[in-house]
């Protein structure tokens, strides 16, 4: 049987979501424009995050499916666009998302997380404690 990874997807998706509004906290659009290390930090997070959100989607489709109310298919598209097309990163996006989007999946994950806890355990032998 193969392990679980689920959980491990969500926990870096709620890591690297946190790193990437903690990256830009206080900082106005015009700061994060003109800062090209943040920039990269952030994409960095965008990566992972969807990432993660891929292999989700690939690996526990079920369970993607069952929590539409994180937008799996959005962060797979912003993945696809930052790893294929990196010269043509639009900032003003990269911005947008980690204004609005990510305090919102920040908000979603705790929920959905807690769900694939309870996934794994009823998974698991009966005689074994959660």
């Amino acid at each position: 049987m193969s392990e679980n990874r689920l959980p491990d997807y969500l926990d870096h998706m709620q890591q690297a979501a946190a790193d990437a509004c903690s990256f830009v906290k206080g900082l106005a659009k015009e700061d994060f424009l003109q800062d090209k290390r943040t920039q990269q930090a952030v994409i960095m997070s965008l990566i992972i995050i969807e990432e993660a959100a891929t292999k989700t989607m690939d690996g526990y489709a079920g369970f993607a499916q069952a929590h539409a109310e994180l937008p799996w298919r959005n962060m797979r598209g912003m993945r696809n666009r930052i790893a294929h097309g990196y010269f043509d990163i639009n900032l003003d996006v990269v911005w947008d998302t980690v204004q609005a989007a990510l305090p919102e999946l920040l908000k979603r994950l705790p929920t959905v997380r807690q769900h694939a806890d309870q996934e794994e355990c009823n998974d698991r032998a009966s005689d074994k404690p959660c």
